[in-house]
Protein backbone atom coordinates (compact mmCIF):
# COMPACT_ATOMS: atom_id res chain seq x y z
CA UNK A 1 0.00 0.00 0.00
CA UNK A 2 2.77 2.42 0.90
CA UNK A 3 4.54 1.75 -2.49
CA UNK A 4 1.49 2.61 -4.51
CA UNK A 5 0.69 5.18 -2.70
CA UNK A 6 4.73 6.62 -2.93
CA UNK A 7 4.20 6.09 -6.65
CA UNK A 8 1.32 7.90 -6.98
CA UNK A 9 3.07 10.91 -5.28
CA UNK A 10 6.30 10.27 -8.02
CA UNK A 11 6.41 12.29 -11.04
CA UNK A 12 5.31 10.37 -14.62
CA UNK A 13 8.01 10.16 -16.97
CA UNK A 14 6.09 12.71 -18.89
CA UNK A 15 5.69 15.27 -15.89
CA UNK A 16 9.90 14.75 -15.82
CA UNK A 17 10.10 16.16 -19.89
CA UNK A 18 7.79 18.49 -19.47
CA UNK A 19 9.68 19.86 -16.42
CA UNK A 20 12.69 19.62 -18.89
CA UNK A 21 11.56 20.93 -21.43
CA UNK A 22 10.22 24.06 -19.63
CA UNK A 23 13.59 24.80 -17.72
CA UNK A 24 15.90 27.20 -18.64
CA UNK A 25 18.76 25.07 -19.14
CA UNK A 26 16.68 22.90 -21.81
CA UNK A 27 15.71 25.85 -23.09
CA UNK A 28 19.06 27.26 -23.52
CA UNK A 29 20.32 23.73 -25.11
CA UNK A 30 17.55 24.28 -27.89
CA UNK A 31 18.24 27.26 -29.10
CA UNK A 32 22.19 27.08 -29.10
CA UNK A 33 22.72 23.97 -29.77
CA UNK A 34 21.70 23.38 -33.73
CA UNK A 35 23.36 26.23 -34.74
CA UNK A 36 26.50 25.15 -33.24
CA UNK A 37 25.99 21.87 -34.76
CA UNK A 38 25.14 22.89 -38.10
CA UNK A 39 28.72 24.78 -38.37
CA UNK A 40 30.80 22.18 -36.75
CA UNK A 41 29.39 19.85 -39.46
CA UNK A 42 29.54 21.94 -42.22
CA UNK A 43 33.37 23.38 -40.97
CA UNK A 44 34.61 20.12 -39.32
CA UNK A 45 32.67 17.24 -40.17
CA UNK A 46 32.24 17.58 -43.79
CA UNK A 47 35.64 18.59 -44.54
CA UNK A 48 37.41 16.01 -42.72
CA UNK A 49 35.02 13.18 -44.57
CA UNK A 50 35.84 15.59 -48.06
CA UNK A 51 39.07 14.37 -47.59
CA UNK A 52 38.54 11.06 -46.67
CA UNK A 53 37.01 10.80 -49.92
CA UNK A 54 39.54 12.60 -51.91
CA UNK A 55 42.48 10.65 -50.86
CA UNK A 56 41.56 7.95 -53.07
CA UNK A 57 41.80 10.31 -56.38
CA UNK A 58 44.38 11.47 -58.25
CA UNK A 59 42.10 14.74 -58.19
CA UNK A 60 43.73 18.37 -58.86
CA UNK A 61 40.89 20.20 -57.21
CA UNK A 62 38.48 21.16 -60.14
CA UNK A 63 35.37 19.13 -61.12
CA UNK A 64 34.03 16.32 -59.29
CA UNK A 65 37.53 13.63 -58.78
CA UNK A 66 36.94 10.95 -61.24
CA UNK A 67 40.49 9.40 -61.60
CA UNK A 68 39.70 7.11 -58.67
CA UNK A 69 44.47 6.04 -57.51
CA UNK A 70 43.33 3.63 -54.37
CA UNK A 71 46.10 4.05 -52.07
CA UNK A 72 48.83 5.45 -54.86
CA UNK A 73 48.88 8.79 -53.11
CA UNK A 74 49.19 6.67 -49.49
CA UNK A 75 52.30 5.10 -51.16
CA UNK A 76 53.83 7.85 -52.72
CA UNK A 77 53.84 9.52 -49.84
CA UNK A 78 55.51 7.25 -47.91
CA UNK A 79 58.48 7.01 -50.42
CA UNK A 80 58.92 10.05 -50.62
CA UNK A 81 62.14 11.13 -48.71
CA UNK A 82 60.63 14.73 -48.62
CA UNK A 83 57.77 13.63 -46.51
CA UNK A 84 60.07 11.38 -44.19
CA UNK A 85 62.32 14.78 -43.52
CA UNK A 86 58.99 16.64 -42.76
CA UNK A 87 58.17 13.62 -40.29
CA UNK A 88 61.40 13.68 -38.70
CA UNK A 89 61.58 17.73 -38.51
CA UNK A 90 57.73 17.53 -36.77
CA UNK A 91 59.34 14.65 -34.43
CA UNK A 92 62.35 17.20 -33.57
CA UNK A 93 59.55 20.10 -32.90
CA UNK A 94 57.94 17.69 -30.41
CA UNK A 95 61.78 16.58 -28.24
CA UNK A 96 62.40 20.42 -28.46
CA UNK A 97 59.18 21.33 -26.89
CA UNK A 98 59.51 18.87 -24.17
CA UNK A 99 63.10 19.09 -23.61
CA UNK A 100 63.82 22.85 -23.62
CA UNK A 101 60.88 24.44 -24.37
CA UNK A 102 59.01 23.44 -21.18
CA UNK A 103 61.90 23.17 -18.95
CA UNK A 104 62.17 27.08 -19.56
CA UNK A 105 58.77 27.89 -19.36
CA UNK A 106 58.38 26.23 -15.74
CA UNK A 107 61.85 27.41 -14.98
CA UNK A 108 60.41 31.35 -15.60
CA UNK A 109 57.24 30.35 -13.71
CA UNK A 110 58.67 29.33 -10.39
CA UNK A 111 60.71 32.87 -10.66
CA UNK A 112 57.90 35.37 -11.55
CA UNK A 113 54.91 33.76 -10.02
CA UNK A 114 54.56 35.64 -6.95
CA UNK A 115 51.69 38.67 -7.22
CA UNK A 116 53.98 41.42 -7.59
CA UNK A 117 54.38 44.62 -9.92
CA UNK A 118 58.10 43.57 -10.89
CA UNK A 119 56.79 39.82 -12.04
CA UNK A 120 53.67 41.69 -13.62
CA UNK A 121 56.15 42.95 -16.11
CA UNK A 122 58.31 39.99 -16.43
CA UNK A 123 54.89 38.08 -17.57
CA UNK A 124 54.05 40.29 -19.96
CA UNK A 125 57.27 40.66 -21.56
CA UNK A 126 57.81 36.69 -21.88
CA UNK A 127 54.17 36.49 -23.04
CA UNK A 128 54.44 38.89 -26.09
CA UNK A 129 56.00 36.46 -28.32
CA UNK A 130 53.21 34.38 -28.05
CA UNK A 131 50.80 37.52 -28.66
CA UNK A 132 52.24 38.38 -31.74
CA UNK A 133 51.04 36.95 -34.65
CA UNK A 134 52.82 33.19 -36.11
CA UNK A 135 53.43 34.71 -39.87
CA UNK A 136 55.15 38.53 -38.49
CA UNK A 137 57.02 36.42 -35.97
CA UNK A 138 58.56 34.53 -38.91
CA UNK A 139 59.00 37.61 -41.17
CA UNK A 140 60.71 39.39 -37.73
CA UNK A 141 63.26 36.42 -37.59
CA UNK A 142 63.94 36.18 -41.21
CA UNK A 143 65.09 39.89 -40.74
CA UNK A 144 66.90 39.31 -38.12
CA UNK A 145 68.56 36.05 -39.20
CA UNK A 146 69.26 37.56 -43.03
CA UNK A 147 73.00 38.06 -43.64
CA UNK A 148 72.66 41.37 -45.50
CA UNK A 149 70.74 43.70 -43.08
CA UNK A 150 70.07 41.74 -40.18
CA UNK A 151 71.44 41.41 -36.58
CA UNK A 152 73.58 38.11 -37.89
CA UNK A 153 75.19 40.77 -40.51
CA UNK A 154 75.32 42.92 -38.16
CA UNK A 155 77.53 40.50 -36.44
CA UNK A 156 79.83 38.91 -39.16
CA UNK A 157 80.66 42.83 -39.82
CA UNK A 158 81.85 43.27 -36.63
CA UNK A 159 83.63 39.97 -36.79
CA UNK A 160 85.03 40.98 -39.82
CA UNK A 161 83.84 37.18 -41.22
CA UNK A 162 81.97 37.10 -44.48
CA UNK A 163 77.88 37.56 -44.75
CA UNK A 164 76.49 34.40 -43.18
CA UNK A 165 72.76 33.14 -44.21
CA UNK A 166 71.68 31.02 -41.36
CA UNK A 167 68.02 30.05 -43.13
CA UNK A 168 69.69 28.71 -46.11
CA UNK A 169 71.90 26.71 -44.96
CA UNK A 170 70.70 23.15 -44.44
CA UNK A 171 72.53 22.35 -41.18
CA UNK A 172 71.38 25.33 -39.36
CA UNK A 173 67.37 26.48 -40.98
CA UNK A 174 65.81 23.85 -39.21
CA UNK A 175 67.65 24.86 -35.76
CA UNK A 176 66.69 28.38 -36.62
CA UNK A 177 62.82 27.10 -37.17
CA UNK A 178 63.23 25.62 -33.25
CA UNK A 179 64.59 28.27 -32.30
CA UNK A 180 61.86 30.71 -33.33
CA UNK A 181 59.22 28.02 -32.24
CA UNK A 182 60.49 28.12 -28.94
CA UNK A 183 60.33 31.91 -28.09
CA UNK A 184 57.03 31.89 -29.71
CA UNK A 185 55.31 29.76 -27.54
CA UNK A 186 57.34 29.54 -24.22
CA UNK A 187 55.00 32.31 -22.90
CA UNK A 188 51.53 30.25 -23.43
CA UNK A 189 52.97 27.54 -21.10
CA UNK A 190 54.79 29.42 -18.75
CA UNK A 191 51.41 31.45 -18.21
CA UNK A 192 50.21 27.99 -17.66
CA UNK A 193 52.63 26.94 -14.71
CA UNK A 194 52.26 30.61 -13.14
CA UNK A 195 48.30 30.12 -12.87
CA UNK A 196 48.45 26.66 -11.39
CA UNK A 197 51.51 27.79 -9.47
CA UNK A 198 49.11 30.45 -8.00
CA UNK A 199 46.69 27.30 -6.95
CA UNK A 200 49.19 25.86 -4.85
CA UNK A 201 48.17 26.01 -1.07
CA UNK A 202 50.43 28.44 0.58
CA UNK A 203 50.65 26.78 3.97
CA UNK A 204 51.77 23.68 2.80
CA UNK A 205 54.73 25.59 1.44
CA UNK A 206 55.06 27.53 4.81
CA UNK A 207 54.98 23.38 6.21
CA UNK A 208 57.83 22.34 4.13
CA UNK A 209 59.90 25.22 4.95
CA UNK A 210 59.53 25.31 8.69
CA UNK A 211 60.27 21.31 7.87
CA UNK A 212 63.48 22.69 7.12
CA UNK A 213 62.96 22.22 3.08
CA UNK A 214 65.13 24.12 0.74
CA UNK A 215 64.02 25.95 -2.12
CA UNK A 216 65.21 23.08 -4.32
CA UNK A 217 63.03 20.71 -1.87
CA UNK A 218 60.05 23.02 -1.98
CA UNK A 219 59.61 22.82 -6.01
CA UNK A 220 60.53 18.81 -6.56
CA UNK A 221 58.67 17.68 -3.73
CA UNK A 222 55.24 20.28 -3.04
CA UNK A 223 55.19 22.57 -6.18
CA UNK A 224 55.93 20.38 -9.02
CA UNK A 225 53.52 17.38 -7.77
CA UNK A 226 50.74 19.79 -7.23
CA UNK A 227 51.09 21.21 -10.78
CA UNK A 228 50.82 17.98 -12.28
CA UNK A 229 47.81 18.31 -14.02
CA UNK A 230 48.44 21.40 -15.72
CA UNK A 231 52.23 20.33 -17.04
CA UNK A 232 50.36 17.16 -17.92
CA UNK A 233 47.76 19.74 -20.19
CA UNK A 234 50.72 21.72 -21.26
CA UNK A 235 52.39 18.66 -22.92
CA UNK A 236 49.44 17.58 -24.09
CA UNK A 237 49.55 21.20 -25.96
CA UNK A 238 52.91 21.00 -27.01
CA UNK A 239 52.90 17.92 -28.90
CA UNK A 240 49.71 18.49 -30.65
CA UNK A 241 50.81 22.00 -31.38
CA UNK A 242 54.40 20.76 -32.82
CA UNK A 243 52.29 18.62 -35.45
CA UNK A 244 50.86 21.42 -36.63
CA UNK A 245 53.51 23.62 -37.13
CA UNK A 246 52.93 25.46 -40.41
CA UNK A 247 52.96 30.16 -39.81
CA UNK A 248 56.56 30.06 -38.27
CA UNK A 249 58.15 27.88 -41.14
CA UNK A 250 56.50 29.74 -44.64
CA UNK A 251 57.96 33.36 -43.63
CA UNK A 252 60.68 31.76 -42.34
CA UNK A 253 62.12 29.68 -44.83
CA UNK A 254 59.47 28.14 -46.78
CA UNK A 255 60.47 24.60 -46.47
CA UNK A 256 63.49 25.51 -47.79
CA UNK A 257 67.17 24.94 -48.33
CA UNK A 258 66.46 22.16 -50.79
CA UNK A 259 63.32 21.22 -48.84
CA UNK A 260 65.07 20.37 -45.41
CA UNK A 261 63.20 22.34 -43.17
CA UNK A 262 59.59 21.22 -44.16
CA UNK A 263 57.04 19.96 -41.09
CA UNK A 264 53.93 17.85 -41.82
CA UNK A 265 51.97 20.46 -42.63
CA UNK A 266 53.98 22.64 -44.75
CA UNK A 267 54.70 19.87 -46.74
CA UNK A 268 50.98 19.18 -47.47
CA UNK A 269 50.97 22.84 -48.41
CA UNK A 270 53.76 22.74 -50.73
CA UNK A 271 53.16 18.92 -52.53
CA UNK A 272 49.65 19.21 -52.34
CA UNK A 273 48.05 22.33 -52.31
CA UNK A 274 50.24 24.38 -53.74
CA UNK A 275 50.72 22.07 -56.87
CA UNK A 276 46.97 21.41 -57.35
CA UNK A 277 47.16 17.97 -56.08
CA UNK A 278 44.51 18.01 -53.59
CA UNK A 279 43.95 14.07 -53.48
CA UNK A 280 47.46 13.90 -52.77
CA UNK A 281 47.86 16.55 -50.11
CA UNK A 282 43.83 14.97 -48.75
CA UNK A 283 46.43 11.80 -48.11
CA UNK A 284 48.61 13.80 -46.30
CA UNK A 285 45.88 15.08 -44.60
CA UNK A 286 44.39 11.84 -43.19
CA UNK A 287 47.52 10.85 -42.15
CA UNK A 288 48.24 13.83 -40.22
CA UNK A 289 44.70 13.36 -38.60
CA UNK A 290 45.05 9.79 -37.40
CA UNK A 291 48.50 10.47 -36.06
CA UNK A 292 47.01 13.65 -34.37
CA UNK A 293 44.16 11.41 -33.03
CA UNK A 294 46.00 8.51 -32.15
CA UNK A 295 48.20 10.61 -29.95
CA UNK A 296 45.71 11.96 -28.68
CA UNK A 297 43.94 9.10 -27.26
CA UNK A 298 47.11 7.41 -26.14
CA UNK A 299 48.10 10.64 -23.94
CA UNK A 300 44.91 10.76 -22.31
CA UNK A 301 44.67 7.55 -21.38
CA UNK A 302 47.92 7.15 -20.20
CA UNK A 303 47.88 10.69 -18.54
CA UNK A 304 44.46 12.03 -17.85
CA UNK A 305 42.76 9.09 -16.83
CA UNK A 306 40.98 9.60 -13.50
CA UNK A 307 42.01 7.75 -10.61
CA UNK A 308 39.95 4.85 -9.89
Amino acid sequence: MAAVEMNAGSPSATEKLRRRLTSGRMTAALVLLPPALILFTLFVIYPLAGSGVYAFYDWNGYGAPTDFAGFENFERMAGHSVFQQSVMNSLKVIAVSLVVQLPLALLLALLIYRRTPENTVFRLVFFLPYILAEIAAGLIWSFIMDGNYGVVADLTRALGIDPYFITSDRSWAFTAVMVVIVWKYFGFHMMIYIAALQGVPKDMIEAARIEGASRLEVVHHVQVPMIRPAIIVSVFFSVIGALQVFDVVIPLTNGGPSNSSHTIVTYLYTFGLARLKIGYGSAVGVTLFIAAVAVAVFYQRLFMRKPA
